[in-house]
């Protein structure tokens, strides 16, 4: 520290007897201000991209689409872009195969809040936490099960376990308790997660003008396997035991 001290001395003393030294050092000063300033200008512009993100939603997605990844994306916190993505996808998807988009979209907020890294103990993966090894086939029209944390490769891939479930069980309800595979409950506090954001998204795309709460989705029991788990445990040792689901 004394050496230190001594030093910053000597170099002020020669700044002061050096008048362009002196001149130099203000002028790099000044200009890192100046560089200071420019960048906490544009964190400011920044943070009024939340602001900018509802017109640029209207912009590229049909109406009802741009409000419900509005509202996403003010709920869960998540960029407002990457989502619209999603909602688009989820409603081609379900355009497709006849099935509520904002279904799709409440289970990955039930499953993930949206974060497509996420992973749970057992090993469901991504937005619609697919378990992955049990559903490996599925991921190889994608470049195999290391896509899994692709944001629209997982979503398509849980859509088709969720169709799959819905397919088997008959209901919606009965197949998103397949979808959750509860253990130690009979999945209807999953259930009913799922339906009432459902029904908050449903009135979104209406233009129903929800408030924003972070009220988190509440996650689901510790004793949770998602995707069925129990059905691919009760096939363990039959010919089936590496499927999930079966047609």
């Amino acid at each position: 520290m004394a050496l230190l001290g001594l030093g910053l001395a000597l170099a002020t003393l020669i700044l002061l007897a050096n008048p362009r030294l002196r001149n130099d050092a203000e002028q790099k000063l000044l200009g890192w201000l100046q560089q200071r300033q420019g960048s906490d200008a544009t964190a400011e512009v920044d943070s009024d991209a939340k602001d900018r993100a509802e017109p640029t939603l209207k912009a590229t997605l049909p109406k009802e689409q741009a409000q419900v990844a509005h509202w996403i994306s003010r709920k869960y916190r998540v960029a407002p872009e990457p989502v619209g993505a999603l909602v688009a996808e989820a409603f081609a998807i379900g355009r497709r195969i006849k099935l509520d988009p904002t279904l799709i979209l409440a289970v990955m907020a039930i499953e993930s809040r949206f974060n497509p890294f996420a992973q749970s103990p057992v090993g469901a993966q991504g937005l619609m936490q697919v378990l992955t090894r049990v559903h490996s086939d599925k991921y190889e029209d994608f470049g195999g099960k290391q896509a899994a944390f692709d944001p629209l490769v997982n979503l398509r891939v849980g859509v088709q376990v969720l169709q799959d479930c819905i397919r088997n069980a008959g209901t919606i309800e009965g197949g998103l308790r397949r979808y959750v595979g509860a253990v130690e409950t009979d999945g209807s506090d999953y259930v009913a997660k799922v339906m009432a954001e459902q029904e908050r998204l449903r009135s979104v795309a209406r233009g129903v003008k929800l408030p924003i709460r972070d009220n988190a989705t509440a996650s689901v029991a510790p004793a949770r396997l998602p995707a069925a788990v129990r059905e691919l445990e009760a096939d363990a040792g039959t010919p089936e035991a590496g499927k999930l689901q079966r047609s």
